[in-house]
């Protein structure tokens, strides 16, 4: 009997210990995320004669998630970068008169056009404050390309490359696969530009879909060769030609044609670095870093209370709780109603990134948007998208602003519903249904779709439709029959969307909270970011396990379409779902 007591206390005794270790490896690291995301950090000073390393071959987001920042820093994650952050760092290095240069690095930026627009712009302001930027790489895609081109110098190395050869966005049909193979999406949609769904219902672009991607990229492609030509001293002539001919594919074809400066190897390059700077080649190079510079936000002023709460909306929109990089109408409820119960929080600015999603959810949030705007200054920053359930969102606001590239509009509903009648007849399953009324089953997949159904979904989305205008015509005070004029799911850039309407001006972060400081009547504000998500638990736990996050690992590889279909499927409802959302994944390319 002793022996099963000690036995038994030692098991109580252990299960303790593990119990009281846990506690206090999950106090320590709540205090490092504190500590790493916290909103008050103070930038590092600088030592004399020092160059930025700018390396924007990382993964950006316009928000980083509390859980993210918590890997980083215990090195158990991917480095991130917070977008704000690295303008805040270009910016803060113009002013340091300790930093004489940039050394940028960005071969294949992991970020949109409007983020690498604005990034640009900064990095022209540090340039006009008398300062040098060279870029080295070994290969240049095109988008790290469009960046380098505002270097004074840029060299490439000799067995390198680069991609200059203008824009193109291709789309994958699957009406064969489906008819193939018996796996169909059965599809009801309203707007005639509403061509997410068009690959399901045909095997080849549709006239009207084509000449909405090429206004895209005839508009992105113009302001990219705006930049370049400014930059490299060429004419539109001369960029169309070598990107006709591929003429800059090799380095010294680059070279010839003025795309860059020199083909040499990266040590030759830091000692051309150490030449600007005003040192021998012996001599160790100083650097500094975007950390180092901006701190977290870079804009922290002691003393000063008002604050401008920035809310981040990234990410599909979807039913229910929502995250960091999903919204959700749970926790974005929540930020809200924080905003504005914080008496020092003066004025909003909501800054979104999303190609819309669940219209339930878009409009449950902008709702709450809306109520919001009635207490306080409300302004929208659009990211690099900010289409469909993210622009009803967007039309809360008392002003809107985007970038010349920022994907907006898509003004139009669809819904989906998956259906393998087809698939499992042919595999030997067939189904059979008892009802006590004529709808009582609503939908199943192994069924095809009965005209009453349809029509009730047709229904639904003429209101969601109708709906969706209304808010637009309120926000932009329009007509419908303006709204409509722009709307039936057609996809803009920012550059189109302000000729139409859409919103109130050009530009980025800054403008936005300029306007947001003018409306609230402020001087000077120190920001406050908003959802708050602190690691929970389980967060800890999956940081600890070598398979605690490989799901994510995986998803983070799919193509962006697989991953936002997926996403979605994690949602679970008996109903269609009825989406604002981007009329097509396309990878401008």
């Amino acid at each position: 009997m002793n022996f099963f007591k000690s036995f038994l206390a030692s098991i109580l005794g252990t299960v303790v210990a593990f119990i009281f270790i846990g506690i206090l490896m999950m106090m320590s690291l709540a205090g490092i995320a504190t500590a790493v995301s916290s909103e008050d950090a103070v930038p590092q000073e600088t030592k004399e004669n020092s160059v930025l390393e700018l390396d924007l071959d990382i993964q950006m987001y316009d928000n980083v998630g509390a859980t993210q920042e918590l890997e980083e820093a215990l090195g158990l994650g991917q480095e991130v970068l917070k977008f704000y952050d690295v303008v805040s760092a270009i910016r803060k290095a113009a002013a340091d008169d300790n930093v004489k240069g940039i050394d940028l690095k960005c071969q294949f930026p992991i970020m949109g056009w409007s983020q690498a627009q604005t990034i640009r712009k900064a990095l022209e302001e540090f340039k006009a404050a008398g300062k040098f930027i060279y870029s080295y790489g070994d290969y240049y895609g095109q988008k790290g390309y469009y960046l380098a081109s505002v270097s004074d110098s840029i060299f490439v190395h000799p067995m390198g490359g680069m991609d200059f050869k203008g824009l193109a966005a291709e789309v994958l049909y699957y009406k064969d696969f489906q008819e193939k193979y018996g796996f169909k999406m059965e599809v009801v949609r309203h707007g005639k530009y509403k061509s997410a769904v068009e690959p399901y219902l045909e095997n080849e672009m549709s006239e009207s879909n084509r000449t909405q991607i090429t206004a895209l990229l005839e508009s992105v492609w113009g302001q990219v060769s705006k930049a370049i030509q400014s930059s490299r001293n060429l004419s539109e002539a001369a960029l169309d030609e070598i990107a006709n001919e591929l003429s800059a594919s090799l380095p010294e074809g680059a070279k010839a044609v003025n795309l860059i400066d020199g083909v040499i190897y990266e040590s030759d390059y830091k000692n051309k670095l150490r030449a600007a700077v005003g040192i021998e080649e012996d001599d160790k190079l100083r650097t500094t870093s975007i950390k180092q510079l901006s701190g977290n936000n870079g804009l922290y002023k002691k003393g000063v209370r008002e604050r401008i709460a920035v809310i981040y909306a990234q990410g599909p929109v979807l039913y229910g709780e929502g995250s960091e990089n999903i919204i959700g109408q749970e926790l974005f409820l929540e930020a809200i109603d924080d905003a504005v119960k914080n008496k020092r929080v003066k004025a909003i600015v909501l800054r979104i990134d999303s190609p819309g999603g669940s219209a339930l959810s878009s409009d449950i949030i902008w709702n709450a948007l809306k109520k919001a705007k009635e207490e306080k200054p409300l302004v929208v920053s659009m990211g690099n998208v900010a289409a469909s359930g993210g622009y009803y969102l967007a039309v809360a606001g008392d002003e809107i602003y985007a970038t010349d590239m920022t994907i907006t509009g898509s003004i139009g509903v669809f819904a989906t519903v998956p259906n393998v009648k087809q698939f499992s007849e042919s595999i030997g399953i067939n189904a059979s249904t008892v009802e006590t009324h004529n709808n009582a089953l609503g939908y199943s997949i192994f069924q095809a779709p009965e005209g009453h159904f349809r029509a009730t979904i047709k229904e639904g989305i003429e209101h969601v439709y109708e709906t969706f205008k209304q808010r637009v015509a309120e926000g932009r005070n329009m007509t419908l029959e303006e709204v409509e004029a722009v709307a039936q799911g057609r996809v803009w850039t920012g550059e189109q969307a302000l000729q139409n309407g859409l919103i109130d001006g050009l530009g980025g972060m800054d403008e936005a909270l300029a306007a947001a400081a003018r409306m609230a009547e402020l001087e000077e504000y120190n920001l406050i970011s908003y959802p708050k998500i602190e690691p929970e638990f389980e967060d800890f736990i999956s940081l600890m396990g070598p398979f605690g996050t490989i799901d994510q690992v995986l998803l983070d590889h799919y193509p962006e379409e697989i991953r936002t279909f997926l996403t979605t499927l994690k949602v679970e409802t008996n109903r269609p779902n009825v989406e604002l959302r981007l009329p097509y994944t396309v990878e401008i390319k």
